[in-house]
């Protein structure tokens, strides 16, 4: 069983009693939340976790604690935290405290993991932190947290005057299939760090820090991760530009309807503060970060008007190389239903007895983002079996339920959703699917296949008016696995009133845009081989400047 535990705190936090609970997939995620809200308010804050249980009733010892400051006299400006790992004490947690500088307290014997944190009266002067990974206690020990053992933490962009946003250290100790955890939120420059004690086993130590920056060239993520039997002393890193790599995340505005964003970079493992900063839009901003971090999550959060939930869009374990750039778009044209393509995702549509289930982003946008809030006026679902209608449901786009019959039948399942104000120019998603099923035993999942049009857009959703355009044609779903058995793609330049077919080559299809300020229009025929169809039409999908 791998148990852990995470605290956090800064030089401005206030001592008082900590606890610990199992880590999860959702800490991260709060931790990540109270950090950005924390940075956000331009205010430092400390995550307390829950309390232990105590132990039994094992033979204890007495740990005696003394806190040395930069000039090695005793000083009260601590926050010290002790952990159980393994042994009678594994489910320990304390946070003694004692003005003098010297504490005492008697535990369980077991491992221990021991992280202090140590700050002077003035912010300026920075602070220690020091950590014990491997504490041993079996028998009555002391131990003396230094501040003169610690050095540098020294990480820095290679933009001159980079402006620091905010960090975290991190360290995971692990012994006997136990992870314990510790951490330090750091809103300033100036934090030093310094290893304790006997070396743990080897690789039982892993540890990381994240700074975030603020440039005028760019913005930057620097994440460095540590795999040892100790902490870490010190830790110099002035990477140089040719050793990062570059994120553009561009913001869109289609229809001219701007406004302020916010666009999010953090590291796709662990938990960390992350980078967060406003984007006017439509725009571009460029974040570079370090490879050595591993995979990275980009995120754009659009404005909302009040009492609307804003819509954030991701990006999430985006492979950087060093020298080398990425580019993901955000918000713009052409907006359409989207499958999740990654191996072992959700099912858009799923047949379980004689229910039927759809749930597929219909307003995905032209890189295939699904919106968290999405925008649209109006969205309605329709099932039909043998022709005969078994329900129609109003509510969020893509997403439906109904019961229908067992015994085998046609299906078609068709869903709409309409953006902007309802006229004839605003844009309309529809996509309908035939297919044969019966009642099922277990959840299985139905044929569905969507396409994907990628024009070259501008971040105002426009293409140049009177231009011969090879717009990428991209089949997802079942189709691709059954085959296609034919595609036609076609376009319309009047609202969808009249459609013209257009050649699809190297899966590209091929036209000619209209003149300034007029809208195109986008539909898809596909059969796969197996017999199910698709007809997906997505109405003033751009237009033209």
């Amino acid at each position: 069983m791998n148990d852990s535990s995470t605290h956090s705190r800064t030089p401005d936090s206030t001592v008082g009693p900590r606890t610990a609970e199992p880590r999860t997939a959702g800490r991260r995620t709060v931790l990540r939340a109270l950090a950005l809200a924390g940075v956000l308010a331009g205010t430092t804050f400390s995550a307390l976790p829950p309390a232990a249980a105590a132990a039994g009733a094992p033979e204890t010892h007495t740990l005696t604690i003394r806190h040395l400051d930069r000039a090695g006299h005793a000083t009260g400006g601590y926050s010290t935290h002790v952990t159980g790992i393994s042994g009678p004490g594994a489910q320990e947690e304390a946070t003694p405290y004692d003005e003098s500088g010297t504490v005492t307290l008697r535990l369980p014997e077991g491992r221990y993991l021991l992280d202090s944190t140590l700050y002077g009266t003035d912010p300026a002067t920075g602070t220690d932190w020091v950590v014990q990974p491997r504490l041993d206690l079996n028998g009555d020990t002391t131990v003396t947290v230094d501040a003169r053992t610690t050095a540098p933490v020294d990480v820095r962009p290679p933009e001159p005057g980079a402006r620091r946003l905010n960090g975290i250290g991190f360290v995971e100790v692990t012994h006997e299939g136990t992870t314990r955890s510790a951490n330090i939120l750091t809103a300033r420059e100036g934090l030093r760090v310094a290893h304790l004690g006997p070396a743990s086993e080897p690789g039982s130590v892993k540890e990381w820090f994240d700074t975030y920056w603020s440039g005028t060239r760019s913005d930057y993520a620097l994440g460095y991760t540590f795999t040892s039997d100790r902490a870490l002393t010190g830790l110099v890193r002035h990477p140089a530009a040719d050793r990062l790599a570059t994120l553009k995340i561009r913001g869109a505005a289609p229809g001219g309807a701007g406004g302020t964003g916010f666009v999010s970079v953090q590291p796709s493992a662990g938990p960390t503060v992350g980078l967060a900063q406003p984007l006017q839009l439509p725009g571009t901003a460029t974040v570079l970060v370090t490879p050595e971090r591993g995979l990275w999550d980009v995120a754009l959060t659009g404005p909302a008007a009040p009492e609307t939930p804003p819509n954030r869009y991701e990006e999430n374990g985006i492979a950087v190389h060093a020298g080398a750039t990425t580019t993901h778009t955000f918000d713009n044209a052409v907006f359409g239903p989207a499958l999740d393509t990654r191996p072992g995702a959700r099912p858009a549509g799923v047949r379980d007895g004689d229910r039927i289930a759809l749930d597929l982003p219909l307003l995905a946008d032209g890189d295939g983002h699904a919106p968290s809030a999405p925008r649209f006026r109006t969205a309605t679902t329709t099932l039909h079996r043998d022709g005969v209608l078994i329900g129609t449901r109003r509510g969020e786009p893509g997403r439906a339920e109904f019961t229908t019959t067992p015994g085998a039948a046609s299906y078609r399942l068709t869903a709409s959703a309409t953006r902007g104000d309802g006229s004839p120019s605003s844009e309309r998603v529809t996509a309908s699917w035939t297919f044969a099923s019966a009642a099922t035993t277990r959840p299985a999942a139905l044929p569905l296949s969507t396409v994907r049009f990628a024009p070259d857009l501008a971040l105002d959703g426009t293409a140049p008016a009177g231009t011969a355009l090879r717009v990428p044609v991209t089949v997802q779903g079942t189709a691709v696995e059954a085959g296609v058995r034919s595609l036609t793609v076609s376009v319309s330049t009047d609202n969808g009133t009249t459609w013209t077919r257009v050649p699809v080559l190297d899966g590209r299809a091929e036209f000619r845009t209209p003149g300034p300020g007029r809208s195109v229009s986008l539909r898809a025929e596909l059969t796969d081989t197996r017999g199910d169809t698709l007809t997906q039409t997505q109405r003033n999908a751009f237009r033209t400047r």
